[in-house]
């Protein structure tokens, strides 16, 4: 991490373990900045997936990141193999903010946040527990690494409101799928810069383009040019693979001042 200060707690933080709650969430995991437990819709769907959410309580002044945290920072983590009949989990992230707090530069929410998580289920007509270990960062002029174990009987309290409307709001608030007229396109660029044109509704100066390090690139923060009503960003490419992938992409999101919208761009 560059830049901000990490307070390495090891065992003191990292080992402790949330018990499970009798609901479709696990009790809260407390920590000095804030607290984080997991939350799910309880039934699985007809392909086998329980949807859920990673739901982190800020306190005021601190913050966590999103999935490139950029200059510094921790990004959340989350390990299934524990759990039983869970093949597969993916977070999905809201649309982060930049902020310059004297520390570094990062992307991510000063604010309590909740990310989405699906859980695919490994035989889906089977009972599932989720056993979920968890590492993000939640920091203020220190970062504090959060590891804890998050535990979760989705069948438990499968029809508790309560978390079920937790779950459908943070999913409804997710970025929505880019497309021609909201969305970037890559533009030539060189081996060290990335550079795209931005598509979007609303006022130049409230956009902003994020995207996310994978694969083993480093990317730095984007800069912003408007030419001939083109608004252009252009980011260091810091680090990248010896050989370029040629599956996938780079997860990216787009905010504007009329919502956000996410995809994937082709490596560079």
């Amino acid at each position: 991490m560059q830049s901000l200060k990490i307070l390495l707690l090891g065992t003191a933080i990292g080992l402790a373990v949330a018990l499970p709650a009798t609901a479709s969430s696990s009790a809260w995991y407390n920590s000095e900045g804030g607290k984080v437990r997991l939350v799910t819709s309880g039934k699985p769907d007809d392909a086998g997936r329980i949807q859920g959410v990673l739901d982190i309580a800020l306190k005021p002044g601190w913050k966590t990141y999103w999935r490139d945290p950029g200059d510094a920072g921790v990004p959340p983590q989350l390990d299934i193999s524990a759990s039983t009949n869970i093949a597969d989990a993916t977070l999905s992230f809201p649309a982060p903010q930049r902020h310059d707090d004297g520390y570094g530069k990062w992307a991510g929410y000063n604010y309590p946040v909740s990310l989405p998580v699906t859980f695919t289920l490994a035989t889906p007509d089977q009972p599932a527990v989720i056993d979920a270990d968890i590492f993000l960062g939640i920091c203020e002029t220190i970062c504090i690494p959060v590891q804890t174990r998050l535990s979760v009987d989705p069948a438990s309290d499968p029809d508790n409101a309560d978390d079920a409307a937790l779950v459908k709001a943070s999913f409804t608030a997710l970025p929505a799928p880019a497309k021609p007229d909201f969305g970037v396109k890559v533009l030539p660029g060189d081996h060290e810069t990335l550079v795209v044109e931005a598509s979007f509704p609303g006022d130049p100066q409230a956009a902003d383009f994020f995207v996310a390090g994978e694969r083993d690139y480093v990317f730095g923060t984007s800069s912003r040019e408007e030419k001939d009503g083109r608004l252009i960003f252009t980011v260091p490419i810091l680090d990248r693979p010896s050989t370029t992938p040629t599956d996938g992409g780079l997860h990216y999101t787009l905010t504007s001042s009329a919502g956000a919208v996410e995809g994937l761009l082709p490596f560079p």
